[in-house]
């Protein structure tokens, strides 16, 4: 008789169980893969997508911000001002938009086959890289035209990229997991990426927010991201510690409780997606 293995939830909250985690990260490797090419598939353009999504965004924003509206850009060029936050956002924010129906979409694997569930939005965060690293080559070419050369505290960068993704993962693994039970959140991410990304220095310096609100400001880590890849790579002022290190507790914080939180309603998932 062949030995039957019983998988029971695990009470209580608990951390990734990072030994099944590398069990299952074949899964992993073609979840994102399958997620890759279904967001190219039969597409024109195919990668090209994810260089002219910033850079269209930038071009209207130095437009509207940059020329119209006068906006303050810290002595740098607006348009290379802009798309350097243009960058991590669009980062987070696809990560956003993804993590929201990795479930939804996957259900019926979920009601199928075992797996660690946090393989889903983990998948969203590594097929995000792919338009992070392209965006990112784009960023070159604005440095070779513009003769800018990035400081040297650019070696700080992984860990804004750390912040970011902690950031991203962490908020993803909660709106996942809501939008199993809640629909709504899905369908109202477009709108709530539009209106977070004015709640983050991305059209605008930093330096317009007074002083005594500007703590409390840091407390989305993506305040301390982007101005940290803004002083890393143009120079426009000193690496913002005080904001980037309020950013990475916040991060950590959000990270921690995400994980926490799909854990907890992971038992559910099959039942109710």
């Amino acid at each position: 008789m062949d030995d039957i293995t019983i998988i029971e939830p695990k009470k209580g909250w608990q951390l990734v169980d990072w030994k099944e985690l590398f069990h299952y990260r074949d899964l992993l490797y073609f979840l994102t893969i399958r997620s890759i090419k279904a967001k190219y598939a039969q597409s024109v353009l195919g990668v090209g997508w994810a260089i002219l999504q910033p850079l269209i965004q930038t071009v209207i924003f130095t437009v509207i911000f940059g020329n119209l509206a006068q906006l303050s850009s810290d002595g740098i060029p607006y348009i290379l001002f802009s798309y350097v936050a243009m960058v991590p956002w669009n980062y987070f924010s696809n990560i956003l938009s993804g993590s929201a129906g990795s479930l939804v979409t996957n259900k019926n694997l979920l009601s199928k086959v075992y797996f660690p569930r946090i393989v889903l939005p983990l998948s969203t965060v590594f097929s995000a890289l792919i338009d992070f690293g392209i965006a990112f080559l784009v960023l070159i070419g604005f440095f070779v035209y513009y003769q800018f050369i990035p400081t040297w505290e650019i070696v700080f960068f992984p860990i804004l990229l750390m912040i970011l993704i902690m950031t991203s993962l962490g908020t993803g693994m909660i709106l996942s997991a809501l939008a199993v039970q809640y629909r709504d959140v899905q369908y109202a991410m477009t709108f709530m990426v539009r209106l977070l990304m004015y709640g983050a220095p991305v059209v605008y310096s930093v330096s317009i927010i007074p002083d005594k609100y500007l703590y409390w400001y840091a407390l989305n880590p993506m305040v301390g991201v982007i101005e940290g890849m803004r002083s890393a790579f143009l120079g426009s002022k000193p690496l913002p510690w005080d904001l980037i290190g309020i950013g990475a507790l916040v991060a950590l914080l959000l990270f921690l409780f995400g994980v926490f939180y799909f854990k907890r309603m992971e038992k559910y998932f099959a039942d109710i997606a």
